[in-house]
């Protein structure tokens, strides 16, 4: 049962993140009639915008940055430690964090996998249930029709079998074939 619960889960998932991009499509006109309600204004502050100015902010910022860097570099130099096995336990120690990130992170993407899993499994019964529900209706709507017809075929094919299994058989007639006419036969053979 196990392997039959591994091979189902998958599929679950697949149907999760389709319910899922269902969702958040039916988002995407709502939020394209914001953005489009927000667009004039947007453009119409960046063509009153001084390129000058934004210039002068790209170009303050890039020196900042600059600096932060510089200063994170010298901090990072100057900290080093030439000692070798200091070096090597430090190297260990993040190897080590590397993989209980990995660990945790791969914990996660399990987790994640199997809410996803689980809620494509809740999806397909909700589908299912939709469909089970229109054939319902459906049969609600047609059976009684076709059952009557159904019924009195099913009686009359019945009574028929009921019929010819008490009535005695007649002895089968012995047939001959006739002979035709040798004349018949052979017009016959010329035409052809």
């Amino acid at each position: 049962m196990a392997i039959i619960d591994e091979l189902r889960t998958p599929l679950y998932f697949a149907a999760g993140t389709a319910d899922l991009a269902v969702q958040q499509a039916k988002k995407v006109p709502g939020l394209i009639e914001q953005l489009a309600a927000e667009a004039p204004a947007r453009i119409e502050a960046v063509r009153k915008t001084d390129p000058k100015v934004v210039q002068e902010k790209v170009t303050a910022q890039a020196k900042e940055a600059q600096a932060t860097v510089q200063s994170k570099f010298a901090d990072v130099v100057g900290g080093l430690d030439t000692d070798l096995k200091k070096l090597g336990e430090t190297a260990q120690d993040f190897a080590l964090r590397g993989v209980g990130v990995a660990a945790e992170y791969a914990v996660k993407a399990r987790e994640k996998y199997e809410e996803v899993a689980a809620h494509g499994e809740e999806a397909v019964k909700a589908w299912r249930g939709e469909v089970a529900e229109e054939i319902v209706e459906i049969a609600v709507v047609v059976e009684p029709e076709e059952t009557k017809a159904e019924d009195k075929a099913d009686d009359k094919a019945d009574t028929e079998a009921e019929g010819k299994a008490e009535e005695p058989k007649a002895p089968a007639r012995k047939t001959t074939a006739r002979k035709a006419p040798a004349k018949k036969a052979a017009v016959a053979a010329e035409k052809e």
